[in-house]
């Protein structure tokens, strides 16, 4: 595969991708690249189940999240197996075949032209998760109508100066946000079925982050008067990593009255869905990235 002037990310950088090599911002080429694919069981309930999610983990980021926990593969070009789309949806059939409720796309917008192929060779009898930062355009997102069931994404900030910070991203406020609405469109409202999986819908993310409670607040209060009807996921999992291991006051983990007080304003804005405990904020839960699952 080959894209030429790429604008599959709001960095609209232009660049020339070749199968194999690229010069954009996300520095990957134009064919997808896997860290891992396997059975995740640490997804929301809803997603996980018993059973665990198709995970497949797809290498490199439009984002610059200063404490991504998969900064191992966000960052680093040569991390991951280069596939085809042929290849990529072989990889889907075999995580079904291993009882995986769905297929978890995670971070795939640089690789959406290959994803929607191998989507298009063989579309998988149980849902396809678009698991990602938020960081999206409509053009990119309008790709995979009809093809994604259920979209996960995040909504990071609220505050335009911390996403440039923390995640380079300037513009990251009105962006994420036009997303996120057109997930909602394309879904529509929240499907479960048996065993409470989720079959079809969007489940928003949000992340507290040490110190910025107030920025996880007024996430809430958009997700409340923009989004009825949606799930939120609410995480406490943040650990530093990358880094934000040597930043000062990224280098700690939330403390208990920082959860409470988003926690607390998350029930006091009647929105459903999940908030995960702070005993979640481990290393161990992040995933080996080397393919040999």
């Amino acid at each position: 595969m080959r894209i030429e002037h790429c604008e599959l990310c709001p960095r609209r950088c232009g660049a020339l991708r070749e199968a194999r090599e690229g010069n954009g911002f996300c520095r990957m080429g134009a064919d997808p690249v896997v860290a891992r694919a396997a059975l995740h069981f640490w997804e929301e309930p809803c997603l996980s189940g018993t059973r665990g999610s198709g995970a497949v983990f797809f290498t490199g980021c439009s984002l610059q999240c200063v404490f991504c926990q998969n900064y191992e593969i966000s960052t680093q070009r040569n991390s991951g197996k280069v596939l085809t789309a042929e290849e990529l949806s072989s990889v889907f059939r075999r995580l079904v075949e291993q009882g995986a409720l769905n297929i978890n796309l995670v971070t795939a917008a640089h690789f959406v032209p290959a994803v929607r192929e191998a989507l298009l060779i063989w579309k998988p009898p149980v849902p396809v998760v678009y698991n990602c930062g938020g960081y999206e355009t409509l053009e990119t997102l309008r790709m995979l109508e009809g093809l994604v069931d259920i979209y996960l994404p995040d909504l990071k900030y609220a505050d335009d100066g911390l996403a440039f910070q923390l995640s380079g991203a300037k513009d990251y406020v009105d962006v994420s946000r036009a997303a996120v609405l057109e997930m909602v469109r394309q879904t529509g409202p929240a499907v479960y079925g048996e065993g409470g999986i989720m079959q079809r819908g969007t489940l928003v993310r949000h992340l507290i982050l040490p110190g910025h409670t107030k920025d996880s607040c007024a996430v809430l209060d958009w997700v409340q008067a923009n989004l009825p009807g949606v799930p939120v996921s609410l995480m406490a999992q943040y650990v530093p990593c990358g880094l934000a291991e040597k930043i000062p006051g990224l280098n700690r983990r939330i403390t208990q009255r920082e959860y409470q007080k988003v926690q607390d304003h998350l029930f006091s804005l009647n929105l459903e869905g999940y908030v995960q405990e702070r005993k979640s904020a481990s290393k161990e839960f992040i995933p080996s990235f080397d393919m040999k699952d």
